[in-house]
């Protein structure tokens, strides 16, 4: 009997160590959770090659035109390559700062409404198919230089949507759908197209630009074959006809559709604006 006691007695005692010793460890295990989260959190960001060692700020103080003709100057590629690194490394920039400037915005608490943001993503999609099909339609098709630089180029419009909430510090503009614009109509096979004029930073005032640019845009498609002139005149009026934009972004596109349809390898009419 007092064997038995004794055993009793020193099982608990042993169950009780075991159990302290689990608890020690997995308050051990616990505590060093955070550490290998925070460390695995602060783990350095992997850089961006094609920004050739420069910060995104650095790059934007030049113009994509600048930053190109310096990126093949330092890295000696070949034409084609150097572009169309150069156009995604300066757009990859571009759209970091266009992020920046929405949070800003929605932390004003004066950025666009839901309605607005649906009306914008509607544009967008608008834009992206216009300009699948002109990338296609353009006499001769565009090429890989060409392709690069619209993809740049497009990046303007999300931009300048939260800039201009950004500059008038209020809520903007309803999303309802604005009466259609009348983009330019289909010019008949037969007419003279109309003369491109100078560019706009020549003209007298924006009503000249904007007729200027409208003009370009009809004797760009006036010179295509008639499929491709109303598959492309019926796209452009799905961005312009349904959606609330002022006259600065209706000329942006017009702008923007020029670039598209004028031949690549030639100067550009309307090149990236920024």
């Amino acid at each position: 009997m007092v064997q038995n006691t004794g055993e009793s007695h020193h099982e608990p005692q042993a169950m009780n160590a075991n159990r302290s010793q689990r608890h020690s460890f997995v308050i051990l295990f616990l505590l060093a959770m955070p550490y290998r989260v925070e460390a695995q959190t602060e783990a350095p960001k992997k850089v961006d090659a094609d920004r050739l060692g420069m910060t995104c700020a650095q790059v934007l103080k030049m113009s994509s035109t600048e930053w190109i003709a310096y990126f093949g100057v330092t890295t000696k590629m070949d034409r084609s390559v150097r572009t169309v690194r150069a156009a995604a490394s300066y757009g990859r920039c571009y759209e970091a700062r266009t992020d920046d400037l929405a949070r800003a915005v929605a932390r004003s608490g004066k950025g666009p409404s839901k309605a607005a943001h649906a009306d914008f993503d509607a544009f967008e999609a608008a834009v992206k198919n216009f300009t699948a099909k002109a990338l296609v339609d353009a006499e001769p098709p565009a090429n890989i230089e060409k392709q690069a630089l619209a993809t740049l180029y497009e990046d303007q419009f999300r931009y300048e949507f939260y800039q201009n909430y950004q500059a008038k510090g209020v809520r903007g503009p309803n999303a309802a759908k604005a009466p259609p614009p009348s983009p330019s109509a289909p010019p008949a096979k037969d007419a003279t197209p109309a003369s491109p004029g100078p560019p706009p930073a020549s003209a007298p005032n924006d009503a000249d630009a904007m007729t200027t640019a409208k003009n370009r845009f009809g004797e760009l498609l006036g010179a295509l074959p008639d499929d491709k002139l109303h598959e492309l005149h019926g796209a452009f009026g799905e961005v312009l006809g349904l959606h609330a934009l002022d006259e600065a972004m209706r000329f942006a596109v017009y702008r923007y559709a020029i670039f598209l349809l004028e031949p690549s390898g030639e100067d550009s009419t309307y090149p990236p604006p920024f």
